[in-house]
């Protein structure tokens, strides 16, 4: 069947493993001093492990694979303990992947007797993960105030992870009372800005300073035009979900040797997928001649900065 499935590449792949134990499924391992997809029946396509690579080796591809299969997964997996079990099955309700967690329940059910741990405790705590806190039920003004507000205290299709649970972001004037505030210019100064189209020779990367964003940066942020792109050139990408980042690593090592652009911003979401960008750069940085200051910037999914420092 035609599903997403891992693709590493061997040459960017140093076999350091950092990515083996963020693979819940067990799919991964360190063979030959490389990582090595060991079982396309345990990899689940859904890219828990890619923030992890210092390297950028880890993409996600569609590919002819055999179907995921939720019962080897935990026939494989039982024997590594109550905690394994409770971070996988977080991870699949994290993802919205009800019929596999429901699978692997009724799996872990039908063998109750077999198992070395309480199995009430761990079906409780997946259960419990991703809700709002009682307080915050019962003072939703409260927890308006941080920004976020849950679709609902009980979701089981959304969980812990950032990146994919579904909220509401509640900020003044979502209502849509609220005065326009005038039109805002543009800070864009080219064309085009995705990375596997832009042109690492282009002009107006020459001498720049350049910022590199994750592809949901700019519509997180309000002032995304007029505090961070005003000035400098630009290129988005998405660690997670973009194919041939090899590609990436090359045009940025171009834009620090031949370009030579100045610096290098790199904003990030806080979601763990978004890692891989910065890993990109350092990649490009070790194989460049130059060396370029770096800064690196985690946007909130509320939008504001949540940590800005120079790597």
């Amino acid at each position: 069947m035609l599903r997403d499935i891992l693709k590493i590449d061997e040459e960017l792949c140093n076999g350091c493993g950092l990515c083996v134990p963020n693979c819940h499924e067990g799919a991964l391992q360190v063979i030959d001093s490389k990582v090595r997809l060991v079982s396309e029946l345990m990899c689940d396509g859904l890219g828990a492990c890619i923030g992890h690579c210092p390297e950028g080796a880890i993409t996600i591809e569609k590919r002819e694979a055999e179907p995921y299969s939720e019962t080897r997964v935990m026939e494989q997996m039982v024997n590594k303990g109550k905690n394994t079990i409770i971070a996988h099955l977080k991870h699949l309700k994290d993802h919205g992947e009800t019929e596999f967690l429901q699978e692997g329940a009724r799996w872990l059910k039908s063998h109750r007797a077999a198992l070395g741990f309480n199995l009430d405790e761990v079906l409780s705590e997946v259960h419990n993960h991703g809700r709002q806190p009682l307080a915050a039920v019962a003072n939703p003004v409260a927890a308006a105030a941080h920004g976020v507000h849950h679709q609902q205290a009980h979701n089981h299709g959304s969980g812990g992870c950032p990146g994919s649970k579904s909220m509401i972001i509640e900020r003044p004037g979502n209502n849509g009372n609220s005065q326009p505030a005038g039109n805002q210019p543009s800070e864009l100064r080219q064309w085009p800005v995705q990375m596997h189209l832009v042109n690492p020779n282009a002009p107006y990367f020459r001498g720049s300073d350049l910022l590199l964003a994750a592809d949901c940066v700019a519509f997180s942020m309000g002032e995304f035009h007029s505090s961070w792109l005003k000035g400098k050139s630009l290129a988005i990408a998405c660690p997670k979900l973009d194919h041939g980042m090899e590609t990436y690593v090359e045009k940025l090592t171009a834009m620090v040797d031949i370009a030579r652009i100045n610096t290098i911003t790199v904003m990030m979401m806080e979601v763990p997928c978004c890692g891989g960008l910065l890993q990109m750069v350092k990649a490009a940085l070790d194989k460049s001649s130059r060396k370029v200051p770096v800064k690196k910037i985690i946007v909130g999914i509320n939008g504001e900065v949540i940590q800005e420092e120079w790597v």
